[in-house]
């Protein structure tokens, strides 16, 4: 049992002289967390380059996707955008089903202004359809009216 007692206490003195192989993770974890808030701030403000004054709703959020999405705005003025690039009435649908054919998913959001008559957001939707578009996001901004009583 003597044996080993000192075989404890010669480890323990020869540890003291070789060099710490051990990472230390604290400073990694805290640029990680300050990254994490620095992205969390900013996701916010990359959203959309159209300024818009989007209707409020009380719907829940649609899941996100892998690539990024297919967004067709609206603004005040009436002139479409798809992908913040203006798009002439006559070549709205010729536009789309290029775009489509190069995407792997046939998801739009129609952003629109809600100054926009409904009758030109129909006349956009119905474009979108001629275009083979079926999976048509209405994009709204929460905190809308309630109207479950």
């Amino acid at each position: 049992m003597a044996s080993s007692v000192v075989k404890r206490v010669r480890t323990k003195g020869r540890r003291r002289n070789l060099p710490m192989s051990e990472i230390n993770v604290t400073p990694f974890v805290d640029v990680m967390l300050v990254l994490l808030i620095i992205f969390m701030v900013a996701a916010p403000l990359m959203t959309a380059g159209v300024p818009l004054n989007l209707p409020q709703t009380a719907a829940n959020a649609v899941p996100t996707e892998q690539e990024e999405p297919l967004v067709i705005s609206i603004p005040a003025e009436g002139a479409m955008l798809v992908m913040d690039q203006p798009v002439d009435d006559g070549q709205v649908v010729p536009t789309l089903r290029a775009v489509l054919a190069e995407r792997q998913s046939a998801r739009v959001f129609l952003r629109a202004d809600g100054a926009i008559p409904y009758s030109r957001v129909v006349q956009i939707m119905g474009a979108l359809n001629a275009a083979g578009i079926t999976d048509i996001v209405l994009v709204t901004e929460t905190g809308g009216p309630r109207m479950d009583g």
